[in-house]
């Protein structure tokens, strides 16, 4: 039988999962990673994406992101801005968070007229949320820059 170790996702709506998993792949800010059991102690940030568990029963489950923190320790936690099972994103939803997403690239850019970094962090998050689109099947918007 594999090691494992509890993981949790929370979004501000509703706990997700709470679960005994072998590994987690997580959307870090700085590049993908997988949590396993044993894994050193970290925080990272999420970017908008997938985070695919591999439960202790075998199953695999999806969730989209769109952003938030990690914490791993003797467990993991996700605490996600927002998420979703993979199975609720439709193409609405994912329509309805890419626009979200072009109003706070809107509004930096305004904000920080002369100050890129808070508007290239918001560009930024604009294309990660819309390629999650293509990566989840969903058919992809070009953000309106």
């Amino acid at each position: 039988m594999a090691e494992t170790m509890n993981f949790d996702l929370v979004s501000p709506e509703r706990r997700l999962l709470q679960e005994e998993v072998v590994s987690v792949q997580i959307p870090g800010a700085d590049g993908d990673m997988t949590a396993m059991p044993n894994h050193a102690p970290l925080i990272t940030t999420l970017r908008p994406g997938l985070l695919t568990v591999e439960t202790a029963k075998g199953e695999t489950r999806q969730f989209v992101v769109t952003g938030g923190f990690a914490e791993l320790g003797d467990g993991l936690s996700v605490l996600a801005e927002r998420a979703l099972p993979r199975e609720e994103m439709d193409q609405e939803t994912y329509e309805d968070m890419v626009t979200e997403a072009e109003e706070r690239y809107r509004k930096a850019k305004d904000a920080y007229e002369n100050e890129p970094g808070p508007v290239d962090d918001a560009a930024k998050l604009l294309a990660d949320m819309v390629a999650v689109g293509g990566h989840i099947g969903l058919s992809e918007r070009q953000p309106n820059l």
